[in-house]
């Protein structure tokens, strides 16, 4: 969707700064001044504008050389700026540059864990002509007179080289552009763009929960948090500004503001990023999937893992809206015998149905303690709705903006019709905290951290900044509060979160957001959860059956098998939700396949495990498992659940056998036992479950016999199954 500049909230496209005639442009040119052993110098820019030409009754507007146009005469026609490479392991690269002098490289940023180390084991060499710098796992190379880096891999394989003006060989004049920097003569701000080539046959991935396709070669990705509404377009709850390439390398880009990446959609052999700032600082991470993500998880950090009764069953829909409700819905799972080990409390839990101010209706709710003593008894867990935005009815806007607490203008005022927390605020932090902490103190485990999009891009927070660096930081500070406390007060890292940046994977749980009640909605959710996977989060969700309508039966029943082969499983939307207000047969289905996996609890938590360890997802692309399998590349409709199950669930409408591609070596039906060959497609029918469901030949799975809710699971009962 195309927006207009003045809708509050529009996605950020830095490209367009670069595509406008009264702006002036630099472009790299030479390296001046660069010391190889420290790996700090500059970089030559050269003046160029962008000039209207007239060919054969078409327009265009290509780069010409320009000269300064600044008075007094006292500024640089070509001016050096900072640049800087360094190293943090064997497999990662670091380079930084700068479009302005005085550029301070060593920041604080709440993204990384720690400020990264420095690895001296890289080989340095120098001539005349380049600079390179060698490790067991590949090369960087910096050309000096024609500015240029290229990476290569330990065989010497050219992986990808950034682009100079000199390397066009088009006659398309826009594209594709060489390494620059812009200065905007609106406001003389300066964002810079670096191109990096991509060979012919080269795929990408990342990016974040993007629902668009797995592959985003052709794509122009917009990061830039926003509610889409949707999991059917390209706007994200969770841009990630991070990718790995099918030729071997990933790149980080180490930012807040806005970015926007082309991956050869305006010129298919270049990628370029435009980072809405003017310092650039990336991160280029050598070696197949798993060492990449290992890597960049490294960096930014790696999920906790969340307490045993998260992977349970989240039941919900919007909303509960009385006590009677919630014990009635909690009474009817444990007569039915259906496994279940959360009710989520969604809009409806105070006086007015979406007002948050953390108190229980007295009216609806009259006794929420003994309400929540008297369920976890049962074996069920709380989790609360609430969201960082108060209405002006709202009793807690005057406090917050009295006191302080919210995200004001350059002129002082609201910048939006809500009180937006401002969570750069630690007294801001430490009051909502408390609002938190008052609802765990009667026992409530979990929060969802709704929302999160939309923190004001003109605003103005305590942490000095404007929007363009906070907009896309707030849902890690808000992340970070959420987790924090929960953590204090109940000892689970844990949340149910929607928004996310870079480092975010640090506090589970998220989900994927509003999707469709459709086919192409389940699609777009699966795509959406394996790409932000390869970014580095080991635990998601999703909304089971979808969730802006009520869920068809047969749609519902589809998705159930994907969504309990999840990392965690919510049904939630508009109601009914509950398996009881469907057919005998669905009810039954649903039974079913939360009993599997109840049953699956030891493999499930085993895996959770190692993926946190690892910065691994628990849902992964077959790629991830399967790097030298050229096919497992394209699969998008299909992943490994942990690394020994193969799920692939039903995509079509009463259509109950699929085709499945399986990689190398014998694979087994888990519902019935069939074998299938690897390395080819097969027409799977699905089982009893309505999904197809294989392991991996000599997999031990454990199994646990089946409980009501995770605290009643005997453990000592656990059985490893072999596949053979």
């Amino acid at each position: 969707m195309e927006y207009q500049v003045d809708l509050l909230n529009a996605p950020q496209d830095v490209s367009r700064a670069f595509m406008r005639g009264e702006n002036t442009y630099f472009c790299s040119n030479r390296l001046t001044g660069f010391d190889a052993e420290t790996g700090r110098g500059s970089i030559e820019w050269k003046r160029y504008a962008r000039k209207v030409r007239m060919a054969f009754n078409q327009g265009s507007m290509p780069f010409e050389e320009s000269g300064a146009w600044e008075f007094p005469p006292q500024y640089a026609q070509n001016p050096s700026l900072p640049f800087a490479v360094s190293f943090v392991s064997e497999r990662v690269v670091r380079i930084q540059m700068a479009a302005k002098p005085n550029a301070q490289f060593d920041r604080d940023s709440i993204m990384l864990v720690k400020e990264p180390p420095i690895d001296a084991s890289w080989k340095t060499t120098e001539d005349e002509k380049s600079i390179a710098y060698k490790s067991k796992h590949g090369s960087v190379a910096i050309h000096k007179d024609v500015f240029n880096i290229e990476v290569r891999d330990a065989a010497g394989t050219l992986l990808t080289k950034t682009q100079n003006i000199l390397d066009k060989r088009s006659l398309q004049s826009g594209y594709p552009l060489p390494v620059s920097f812009v200065r905007q003569a609106g406001d003389f701000s300066r964002k810079i763009a670096m191109t990096f080539l991509l060979a012919h046959d080269e795929k990408i991935y990342g990016c974040g929960e993007s629902f668009t396709r797995l592959n985003k070669r052709g794509q122009k990705l917009v990061l830039w948090t926003q509610d889409p509404h949707s999991v059917q377009t390209q706007d994200m709850y969770k841009p990630i500004p991070f990718y790995m390439s099918s030729r071997g390398y990933g790149v980080f880009m180490h930012t807040s503001a806005p970015v926007t990446c082309d991956f050869g959609h305006s010129y298919d052999q270049a990628a370029t990023l435009y980072i809405g700032e003017d310092f650039l600082d990336i991160f280029i991470f050598l070696g197949d999937p798993k060492e990449i993500l290992s890597e960049y998880t490294a960096l930014t950090g790696r999920s906790p893992v969340p307490p045993l009764w998260t992977f349970g069953l989240w039941m919900s829909r919007i909303t509960y809206s009385s006590e009677t409700e919630v014990r009635s819905v909690a009474k009817k799972m444990r007569a039915e015998q259906i496994p279940c080990d959360v009710l989520h409390l969604d809009t409806g839990w105070f006086d007015e149905e979406w007002r948050c101010d953390y108190q229980f209706s007295a009216a609806r709710f009259p006794r929420p303690q003994k309400m929540i003593a008297d369920l976890k008894k049962a074996g069920f867990h709380i989790s609360l709705w609430q969201l960082p935005y108060f209405t002006p009815t709202n009793a807690m806007y005057a406090e917050a903006v009295a006191n302080g607490y919210v995200v004001l203008d350059g002129e002082g005022n609201l910048p939006t019709e809500d009180a937006v927390i401002d969570f750069s605020n630690p007294a801001a932090v430490a009051w909502y905290q408390g609002l938190l902490a008052a609802l765990f103190d009667i026992g409530v485990d979990a929060i969802k951290a709704d929302f999160g999009e939309g923190a004001p891009y003109y605003g103005r927070y305590a942490s000095g900044k404007s929007g363009l660096h906070e907009h896309n930081l707030y849902p890690l500070r808000y992340n970070r509060a959420v987790a924090e406390i929960t953590k204090e007060k109940t000892g689970g890292a844990v949340l149910w979160g929607r928004s996310a940046w870079a480092g975010s994977q640090r506090y589970p749980v998220h989900w994927g957001g509003d999707a469709e009640n459709t086919d192409s909605a389940m699609a777009a959710t699966l795509r959406a959860g394996l790409s932000l996977g390869l970014c580095g989060f080991s635990f998601w969700s999703h909304d089971i059956g979808g969730f802006v309508k009520s869920s068809p039966e047969e749609l519902y029943q589809r998705w159930l098998g994907f969504g309990m082969l999840t990392s965690h499983s919510r049904c939630h939307g508009a109601p009914p939700k509950e398996p009881w207000h469907y057919s005998d047969a669905f009810a039954k289905v649903f039974k079913k396949t939360v009993e599997m996996k109840y049953q699956l609890m030891p493999y499930i938590y085993e895996q959770a495990k190692l993926s946190a360890a690892n910065g691994f997802p628990m849902i992964r692309t077959i790629f991830f498992e399967y790097p030298a399998d050229q096919t497992a590349w394209l699969i998008e409709d299909a992943y490994f659940f942990g690394s020994n199950m193969l799920v692939a669930p039903l995509m079509e409408e009463n259509k109950y056998e699929r085709d499945v591609y399986l990689p190398a070596g014998d694979w087994i039906d888990y519902q019935t036992g069939i074998h299938y060959e690897g390395e080819q497609w097969h027409a799977i029918q699905s089982g009893e479950i309505p999904c197809v469901i294989l392991v991996k030949s000599g997999s031990e799975i454990a199994h646990i016999a089946l409980a009501q809710s995770t605290s009643e699971m005997d453990w000592s009962t656990v059985e490893k199954k072999l596949y053979v």
